[in-house]
């Protein structure tokens, strides 16, 4: 069996699938990947690689029976497309989560009591804390749109610190949860605080563009730890400029690793270079995910 490797794995991983198979890491640009992939059974993936149509169209000619994304979000795979062509397509939805919710609790509390101008003023020899005055998140309305692993963790960590939950997801209420169940339009009108939890949209088009925005409550707090191109950009600087939105923390942006530099320097923005799972336990925990989905598909 022979497994291609495109955007790193734990190293415990590695070692756990190299005593069954053939392992090579390489990065492949994307006029190459597709006839690479026809000498490989398997590739496991992250974010940086695509698999399209067109790479599809060339690997089905060859041994691929298998593509992996370590990792949530698929859809930078053509997944129903390989499905179709007899390719399985997999993901490790719950390993990265408790990390990711743990970033986003970070960005509520950043956004909510100036940790990052503060970090900066403060370096600069600044003691501004009359300036500095925050709010508490204890009491306060969150809002999640999506309801996957991450947003359940998320909520149960916020209810804790004594927020009220609502959430919203494209499947609907889930009875067996202690929170509200709100639509998106109505959600957002009402929550002090929103968390994005959702994969891109399938068109492209922002799921928070500058109509929704101008619906939400005046002072209200975003944070996205999703994806890049879930919110309007020009929308978000505009709302952030105005003081529609009071704070925003993005862990992801359009374009990413490439930043719209008008965004990231807004003074009440809190930003991370995609840090939602990047920690050595979600790391260990995605790889011995995939070394199991390899070993249950493919074994």
């Amino acid at each position: 069996m022979k497994i291609l490797v495109t955007d790193g794995l734990a190293k415990e991983a590695l070692a756990q699938l190299r005593t069954f198979a053939e392992v090579d890491e390489h990065f492949y640009e994307p006029e190459a990947l597709g006839e690479a992939l026809k000498g490989y059974d398997a590739v496991i993936i992250r974010s940086a690689t695509e698999v399209r149509k067109e790479q599809i169209d060339i690997a089905k000619t060859g041994a691929l029976k298998l593509i992996v994304r370590a990792g949530v979000g698929i859809d930078n795979i053509d997944h129903a497309y390989a499905k179709d062509q007899g390719i399985h397509v997999r993901n490790t939805p719950s390993a990265n989560a408790n990390a990711m919710a743990e970033l986003t609790l970070a960005q509520l509390f950043a956004i909510s009591r100036f940790i990052a101008p503060a970090n900066v003023t403060m370096r600069q020899g600044q003691w501004n804390k009359k300036n500095y005055r925050g709010v508490e998140l204890a009491g306060k309305t969150l809002g999640l749109i999506g309801f996957g692993h991450t947003a359940r963790l998320l909520a149960q960590k916020c209810a804790a610190l004594g927020m009220d939950i609502l959430y919203y997801d494209i499947v609907g209420a889930d009875d067996q949860v202690p929170y509200t169940y709100m639509e998106m339009s109505d959600l957002i009108q009402k929550a002090d605080f929103i968390t994005l939890h959702t994969p891109a949209s399938k068109d492209g088009k922002p799921l928070l563009d500058a109509a929704a925005i101008a619906s939400m409550k005046d002072g209200v707090r975003l944070v996205n730890c999703a994806r890049g191109g879930l919110i309007d950009e020009q929308a978000l600087i505009d709302a952030l400029q105005s003081g529609k939105i009071a704070a925003a923390g993005l862990d992801v942006f359009v374009g990413e690793p490439e930043v719209n530099p008008n965004l990231v320097n807004q003074p009440n923005v809190s930003v991370t270079p995609h840090l939602g799972a990047q920690t050595y336990e979600a790391q260990a925990r995605v790889g011995q995910e995939v070394v199991d989905v390899v070993k249950e598909e493919l074994c």
